[in-house]
C-alpha cells in the first residue's frame, strides 16, 4: 500500500512530468535568438583592369578630389598612395609597423582616423597606411589613389558581380546565397586562405591565399613548387616579371596542367613561379596565391562575418584563359607608353624592342592608352605591327606573340 496513489499512477506522473519537461526545453529551443536578416545599403560601378584587377572610385574624409582605389581581399588593411597624401595635402605620421609585399619590405606612415566616402555609404574610423603606388599607375596607365582591403571588408558583405559589373554592400546579418553556386569556407583572417588542388605530373592539395588583387591566375613559391615535385619540368617556361610593393621581380611564366577551387575544375591554367624572398607565402603554411584572372569567373559574394566566400559562375566562367606572351614590359611614363623591360629570348626581343622606345600605336591603334594596347598583343600567333619612336625617328617593329602553351 502506497498511503494514497497506487505505484502504476505514480510511475505515470514522472512520465507525464518528464514529458513536460522536454517539451518545455523544446520550447525553449525554439525561441533562441535568430539574427536579423542582411540589410542592402548600396551599390556602385567599378572598371576592370588588365588581369581582373578591380578599381573604384571613393573620396578620402572632407577632401573631394575623387580617387581611383584597387578592391583587394589580398590586403591586409586599407591604403593610400604617399603622392596622393601629397597632392591632397592629408597629413600623416611615421609608425613603427611594416607591410610586406613580393618586392620587399618596409616601414609605413599611417593616416589616422579618416573617412571613405562610396556612393551611399560612409566608413569611418579607418587608419590609411601610405604606400608608394607609382609603379602601379605606370602598370596599367591609371593613376591608382590606394588599395581597399580588409578593413572596408570585415565591416560589410560585399557583392561583387562581373557580369554588370557592380560591388552591392551589404550590412552584416543573416544571408540567403544564390542557388547555383558553391560556398568556399576559407581559413578568414585578415587574408582569406582557401584550399585547392593543383596537379602537373602530380597532384597537390594546399592553402592558397584569395586574392583579388593579384592580376594573374595563379602565382606559386619556387619552394612549394620545389619541395612538392608535383611540376617535374618547367621547360616551356618563360622569363617574366612581376610587379609589387618594393618594385618589381624576376618570375617565371607558364601553364600548369589542373587547377580545383571547390568543385570547379580548370585546366592548363596561366600561372607565374617566383621566389618570394620576403616570404609572404610564409611556405610551407601557403603554396601562393589565386590571383583576379582567374576569380573574375566568379560572381563573389564575401562574408568576414560568417567567414564565407560564395562563388557563382558567371559569363567569364567559359572564357578561355590569355595564354600570350611577349616578354615586353609596358609602363606609362611621364603620359607615354614605354617599353622598359624587354624579356631576353623574348618575342619582344627577337622583335627588335628597346628600353626607352615610345610605343606611338599598336596595330594602328593610337589611343595612347596601354590597357588598349596589352589587349591588342593578346592573341597568340599573331602578327603585331607596333610603331615606335626610336631617336627622334619612327620604326615600325612586328611582334609575333607567343603562346605560352607551346
Amino acid at each position: 500500500m502506497t498511503h494514497g496513489f497506487p505505484l502504476m499512477f505514480m510511475a505515470s506522473l514522472k512520465t507525464i512530468c518528464l514529458v513536460l519537461i522536454l517539451s518545455a526545453n523544446a520550447l525553449q529551443a525554439q525561441e533562441e535568438f535568430i539574427e536579423p536578416p542582411s540589410r542592402y545599403i548600396t551599390s556602385f560601378p567599378f572598371q576592370l583592369l588588365t588581369g581582373g584587377i578591380i578599381l573604384l572610385q571613393a573620396t578620402v574624409s572632407h577632401y573631394t578630389d575623387s580617387l581611383n582605389f584597387i578592391l583587394d581581399t589580398g590586403s591586409g588593411g586599407i591604403s593610400l598612395d604617399s603622392s596622393a597624401t601629397i597632392r591632397l595635402g592629408i597629413p600623416n605620421e611615421p609608425s613603427d609597423k611594416t607591410i610586406r609585399g613580393i618586392a620587399g619590405i618596409r616601414k609605413v606612415n599611417f593616416a589616422y582616423n579618416h573617412t571613405l566616402h562610396l556612393p551611399g555609404l560612409t566608413v569611418d574610423s579607418l587608419d590609411f597606411h601610405i604606400n608608394d603606388y607609382d609603379l602601379l599607375s605606370s602598370v596599367y596607365g591609371q593613376r591608382i589613389d590606394g588599395i581597399i582591403g580588409y578593413s572596408f571588408l570585415s565591416r560589410y558583405i560585399v557583392h561583387i558581380n562581373y557580369d554588370s559589373s557592380l560591388i552591392s554592400i551589404y550590412a552584416k546579418g543573416s544571408i540567403k546565397y544564390p542557388k547555383g553556386g558553391y560556398l568556399l569556407r576559407p581559413v578568414m583572417t585578415n587574408i582569406p586562405v582557401a584550399y585547392a588542388t593543383i596537379k602537373d605530373e602530380y597532384e597537390v592539395y594546399n592553402r592558397f591565399y584569395f586574392d583579388t588583387g593579384a592580376g594573374m591566375c595563379l602565382l606559386l613559391s619556387s619552394d612549394f613548387v620545389e619541395d612538392s615535385v608535383f611540376l617535374r619540368t618547367k621547360t616551356n617556361w618563360h622569363e617574366a616579371q612581376g610587379q609589387g610593393l618594393g618594385g618589381k621581380t624576376p618570375m617565371q611564366q607558364g601553364v600548369v596542367k589542373f587547377f580545383r577551387l571547390g568543385p570547379y575544375r580548370f585546366r592548363n591554367v596561366p600561372t607565374y613561379i617566383f621566389d618570394d624572398e620576403y616570404n609572404i607565402t610564409s611556405y610551407p603554411y601557403l603554396g601562393g596565391l589565386i590571383g583576379n584572372d582567374l576569380l573574375k569567373k566568379f560572381n563573389l559574394i564575401i562574408n568576414y562575418d560568417k567567414r564565407d566566400i560564395h562563388l557563382l559562375p558567371n559569363k567569364h566562367f567559359r572564357e578561355k584563359f590569355d595564354y600570350s606572351y611577349t616578354g615586353l614590359g609596358m609602363y606609362m611614363v611621364d603620359g607615354k607608353v614605354k617599353a622598359v623591360d624587354i624579356m631576353k629570348g623574348s618575342p619582344a626581343a627577337k622583335a627588335g624592342f628597346k628600353p626607352d622606345d615610345i610605343i606611338m600605336a599598336v596595330s594602328n591603334n593610337f589611343s595612347n592608352n596601354i590597357q588598349v594596347y596589352k589587349n591588342l598583343m593578346q592573341t597568340p600567333g599573331q602578327k603585331v605591327k607596333v610603331l615606335v619612336l626610336r631617336d627622334q625617328a619612327p620604326l615600325l617593329l612586328t611582334l609575333k606573340v607567343k603562346s605560352i602553351l607551346q
